[in-house]
């Protein structure tokens, strides 16, 4: 019998490929991602190196399919439908991908285009994770965001026309956000009945402009157990599961 790189597995597990597009529109002040201010996109250059980098990993992951994929970043929606197209062209060509496999793309509502979703979706993405993070304007102010909270639920709104399934991205324990302004976010987000919801505390990492020169004054820590707490309370009466 044989078994698999010494698992004790006699089938080799399947895999998620993971693809990342490192530049945004601007850097937020809170991101520690390996991301960059868009100086103007080799898009060209970069998916060349990207699939040569892929072929060079082939003999790692023989007869191993992949049944998802998943674009980071940095901001993938910035990239052109064509390059998007032509990289996951690359994916089916070079690997296993299963017919039915997940493609999800990460995008900011500061990008999105009703055309471009739809090209998107033609090039093979079956799912979006839109980086809302807030839907007060405030708060989006306050974070860096390039989007306002109109361009947030119109994005939303793209988001569930094009994809059967779209991801939400919210986070709480803003700058001067009040439980009342969290549990907002989440009932809006909620609103447009989205099959998955992330909501996530806002950390201050080290060599960002939030943890290093600039930091701000955010919810204490017991002001932000309590939003958490009901945020879960609010997306389990919603019918949501952890």
């Amino acid at each position: 019998m044989i078994r698999f790189a010494g698992s004790g597995l006699t089938v080799p597990p399947p895999l998620s490929l993971y693809i990342h597009l490192p530049w945004c529109v601007r850097k937020c002040p809170y991101c520690d991602f390996n991301s960059h201010a868009a100086q103007g996109i080799p898009e060209a250059d970069y998916i060349d190196a990207l699939l040569l980098d892929l072929e060079r990993a082939l003999p790692d992951i023989w007869g191993r399919r992949i049944h998802s994929v998943f674009f980071g970043g940095g901001t993938p929606s910035l990239f052109s439908v064509g390059g998007i197209d032509r990289i996951l062209t690359g994916v089916r060509t070079l690997t296993p991908l299963l017919p039915g496999a997940e493609i999800t793309l990460e995008a900011n509502p500061g990008t999105v285009e009703a055309a471009r979703f739809a090209g998107f979706r033609t090039a093979g993405v079956t799912r979006v994770s839109l980086g809302i993070q807030s839907f007060n304007p405030r708060h989006l102010q306050a974070l860096g965001r390039i989007h306002d909270d109109a361009e947030a639920r119109r994005a939303v709104e793209l988001a569930a026309t094009h994809f059967d399934t779209f991801n939400l991205d919210l986070m709480f324990a803003l700058p001067g956000q009040t439980l009342s302004e969290a549990l907002a976010d989440i009932d809006t987000a909620l609103s447009f009945q989205p099959p998955h919801l992330s909501a996530y505390h806002l950390t201050l990492e080290p060599n960002t402009p939030f943890g290093h020169t600039a930091p701000p004054n955010l919810p204490d820590e017991d002001t932000a157990a309590d939003m958490q707490l009901a945020i879960e309370a609010r997306l389990h009466e919603a019918g949501m599961q952890h």
